[in-house]
C-alpha cells in the first residue's frame, strides 16, 4: 500500500549473508552493482531479499539474506510475497482496457459508476473522475493514514488483535470520508490508496465481476502469471515463500515480529496482491512492450503529473516515471505493506526489467537496487 505501511518494521539479528546469484552463475558481472546494492540491504538490517531481472541477455537472479530468522533458512529466487501497491499497476490496466473497449472514459465521474457512495466531508464524486482517481489528484483522503486505523492496523497490540479482520471495500471508503479532502479534485497531488480501492468497485460496477476475476481473466492468465493472485482474504502466503516481518512499531528500534500471516482485505484493490520476480518482470515488459493496452491507452497510463516532494519523479495512471542519476528512465511502482518491501520497474521499450523485494518493512535502500541494476 506504499509509503504509508513502510514503518512497520524488523531487524535480523546475526550476521550479514552474502548475495548467492541463484542462477547458479557467478557472473552476469552486469549485474555486480545489483548484487552489491542487496548484500548492502541486508547489512543494513533487511532479513532476507531476492530479485530478479529480464534483459536482453536472458534471465538473472540473486538472493542475500535469510528467509526465515528462526531457521536460518536463505531465501529464495523462486520466493512469492505480498507486492503492496505494485497491485495499483494492475487495477489500472484493467480500468484502461475497459476504456479502451468504450465501456467507460476515464473522464466519467466517479458518481457515475458509484452513486453517492463518495460523498460527505467535503467529498463528491460528482466532481472526481476515474483520471483522478488514477493518478491521485482527487483529493480523497488516504483511509490508511487515518489514525485509529493505523493503531488498529499497524501497531504491535492492534495488529496482533486485529490481523485476521475483514474489511469491506465500502468499509474502507467510509474510513477514508470521515476526514476532509486533501484538496479540491484535480488541484494537487497526493498519494491515496482510498483511490484504487474505489477504483476496484468501479470495475466490479462497470463488469459485473469482482475486481480479482477481471485481473486474473485479462493480465494473469494470457501472461501465464503462475506465481501471480489477488488472495482477498487469504491470510497465508502460497509456497514458495519467505516469512515477512515488522517492527509493528513507528521506528526502527525495539523487537521484530513475524508478520506472514494476515488478511489482506485491509488493502483491497489497493494493495493486496501476491506475486513473485519473474511474473513482475514479466508483467511490466509486456505492459511498456504495448502487449495488454493499445497505443492510445498506454499514452494515457504514461502521462505524468508532478509528485510533490519527489524530484525526477512523476505519477501517471498507476505507473511511475523516476529518471536514476545515470539518467536512464525506468517505469513502474513501488510497493509496501507488512513486512514486506518490494519495487517492479522497466525501461520504456521494455527490454530491461527488474523486480525486488525485502522480506522485512524498516530498513534497506530499494533505489540503490534499482540504481546498480540499471545505472
Amino acid at each position: 500500500m506504499g509509503a504509508t505501511v513502510t514503518v512497520l518494521s524488523l531487524a535480523l539479528a546475526g550476521p550479514a549473508l552474502a548475495a548467492v546469484p541463484a542462477d547458479g552463475a557467478d557472473g552476469a558481472a552486469g549485474h555486480a552493482a545489483t548484487r552489491r546494492a542487496i548484500e548492502a540491504a541486508v547489512a543494513d538490517g533487511v532479513p532476507g531479499v531476492t530479485a530478479g531481472v529480464r534483459d536482453a541477455h536472458g534471465t538473472w537472479s540473486a538472493t542475500a539474506g535469510v528467509g526465515d530468522t528462526r531457521t536460518g533458512a536463505p531465501r529464495s529466487a523462486a520466493d512469492r510475497y505480498r507486492v503492496g501497491s505494485i497491485t495499483k499497476t494492475f487495477v489500472a490496466t484493467v480500468l484502461l482496457q475497459l476504456e479502451a473497449e468504450g465501456r467507460v472514459s476515464l473522464d466519467d465521474p466517479v458518481d457515475t459508476w458509484l452513486p453517492g457512495v463518495v460523498r460527505g466531508h467535503g467529498h463528491d464524486g460528482r466532481a472526481i473522475t476515474l483520471r483522478m482517481l488514477l493518478n491521485h489528484t482527487s483529493g480523497i483522503y488516504n483511509y490508511t493514514a487515518d489514525d485509529d486505523f493505523g493503531r488498529t492496523y499497524f501497531l504491535k497490540d492492534g495488529f496482533f488483535r486485529h490481523r485476521y479482520d475483514t474489511l469491506t471495500p465500502r468499509e474502507l471508503v467510509a474510513i477514508a470520508l470521515r476526514h476532509r479532502p486533501d484538496f479540491a479534485p484535480g488541484t494537487s497531488w497526493n498519494y491515496s490508496n482510498t483511490n484504487y480501492v474505489l477504483a476496484g468497485m468501479v470495475i466490479e460496477r462497470v463488469t459485473g465481476r469482482p475486481y480479482a476475476e477481471e485481473i486474473d481473466r485479462r493480465i494473469i492468465r494470457p501472461l501465464k502469471l503462475t506465481g501471480t493472485s489477488v488472495p482477498g482474504t487469504r491470510v497465508s502466503l502460497p509456497r514458495p515463500s519467505s516469512r515477512a516481518y515488522s517492527k509493528l512499531a513507528p521506528t526502527t528500534a525495539g523487537p521484530s515480529y513475524d508478520v506472514t500471516r494476515l488478511n489482506p482485505s485491509i488493502a483491497s484493490a489497493a494493495g493486496e496482491m501476491i506475486s513473485d520476480s519473474a511474473d513482475l518482470t514479466r508483467f511490466y515488459r509486456a505492459l511498456l512492450r504495448g502487449d495488454l493496452l493499445p497505443a492510445r491507452q498506454l499514452k494515457e497510463m504514461k502521462t505524468t503529473v508532478e509528485i510533490d516532494g519527489v524530484p525526477n519523479a512523476g505519477y501517471g495512471l498507476g505507473l511511475m516515471d523516476r529518471t536514476l542519476s545515470c539518467g536512464v528512465h525506468v517505469w513502474g511502482h513501488d510497493g509496501g505493506i507488512h513486512g514486506s518491501g518490494s519495487s517492479a520497474v522497466t525501461t520504456a521499450d521494455g527490454r530491461h526489467a527488474l523486480a525486488v523485494n525485502f522480506n522485512g518493512d524498516w530498513a534497506g535502500n530499494m533505489d540503490a537496487v534499482i540504481e546498480g541494476e540499471f545505472c
